[in-house]
């Protein structure tokens, strides 16, 4: 993939919108699309009755702050980028991961609260609130891992020095993508305290 190459550099001469920018916004779009067609099904499944009524487990608010703050360290490490403080850009993007990992094992820890609240994803006990539960979660959860493994690959190009003012693709490519994860979560979050 030519997003992991180290040498390539942004060119700001051009003004037509680069190929990589182009294929991210493309992989945002589809899984939007996802999510919808998931939440509108959710909505559907559930007028048609058989809908197991749960609380959701607190630790879910808890991952909304931590994905929320792991937002603003990813925003820190671009500005940082911007102005050349490679050693800002550096904590910054390091935290972002650790706050990404601390929101997948709440994640985990939810679905632990689940079933031992007999919430289960599938046989026979099972309820299609809860199969819905995890599918939106744990979706949501494979996508943040594609997202660390992006922020991992912009860690790397950093300790090469080679994320800086004059080379900002990477961080901005995984800047976006990073916030709209966070915006994806904000969104599954308010709609499952609405919804469910």
């Amino acid at each position: 993939m030519a997003m992991t190459n180290p040498s390539f550099k942004e060119d700001n001469a051009t003004s037509g919108v680069h190929p990589l920018k182009f294929s991210l916004w493309l992989i945002i779009i589809s899984i939007i699309m996802m999510f919808a067609a998931f939440t509108s099904a959710y909505i559907v499944r559930r007028e048609e009755g058989n809908w197991l009524e749960f609380d959701l487990p607190n630790v879910l608010l808890i991952n909304t702050l931590v994905i929320l703050l792991s937002s603003v360290t990813m925003q820190w490490a671009y500005n940082s980028a911007r102005k050349n403080n490679i050693a800002t850009l550096k904590t910054m993007l390091l935290l972002t991961v650790g706050l990404g990992v601390a929101f997948l094992v709440g994640q985990w820890n939810a679905w632990g609260d689940l079933v031992q609240h007999n919430v289960y994803f599938g046989g026979s006990e099972s309820n299609p609130s809860g199969s819905f539960l995890y599918v939106l979660t744990g979706v949501h959860g494979f996508h943040l891992i594609t997202g660390l493994i992006f922020v991992l690959m912009t860690v790397s190009s950093a300790l090469k020095y080679k994320v800086h003012s004059k080379n900002m693709l990477r961080i901005y490519l995984c800047t976006l993508y990073w916030h709209f994860l966070g915006g994806l979560w904000l969104y599954l979050y308010i709609f499952l305290r609405i919804n469910h």
